[in-house]
């Protein structure tokens, strides 16, 4: 499984801290930024992922920023992304069985290092359910094409 990870500066040391998580769990991933607490714009670094994701060049991208609503809100803008703004554990194992996430959203002002750990593990390690839950997927990417989204990341 590969990851792409990005943050904004309120989400840099969360990034961090969840990049030696990775390590420990044998995962590559790339960094798309950014690199120091330094005040950036958190979409700049939210599209890269989620365009990465949506492309299939990663399997999985985690974003971060102060609260982690700007990045999920990034995120969810890009066709064929699920993200999932994640502050539990219960929430993380769901969004994966239930929605089949592919990007997660958390904030580094909300939650502390130990916690996302865990969140990270759980929402790694979670496999969709499908059944049921597939046929809601469907209804969702029949929205995208609905609202002319269906090719939109393949042009950037």
């Amino acid at each position: 499984m590969k990851i792409a990870l990005a943050a904004d500066h309120g989400g840099y040391a969360l990034k961090e801290h969840i990049k030696t998580v990775l390590d420990q769990m044998g995962l590559a991933y790339k960094d798309f930024g950014t690199y120091s607490e330094e005040s950036v714009d958190y979409p700049d670094y939210g599209l890269q992922v989620s365009k990465a994701v949506a492309n299939g060049e990663y399997d999985r991208g985690i974003l971060f920023c102060g609260t982690g609503l700007g990045m999920s809100i990034v995120a969810n803008k890009v066709p064929g992304v699920r993200c999932a703004l994640v502050h539990d554990c219960f929430s993380a194992k769901a969004t994966r069985q239930h929605n089949d996430t592919n990007v997660l959203a958390m904030g580094g002002r909300v939650i502390g290092p130990g916690l996302a750990e865990e969140i990270v593990r759980i929402w790694l390690t979670t496999e969709f359910e499908g059944g049921r839950h597939a046929r809601r997927l469907d209804k969702i990417r029949q929205i995208e094409q609905e609202y002319g989204q269906e090719e939109g990341v393949r042009g950037c």
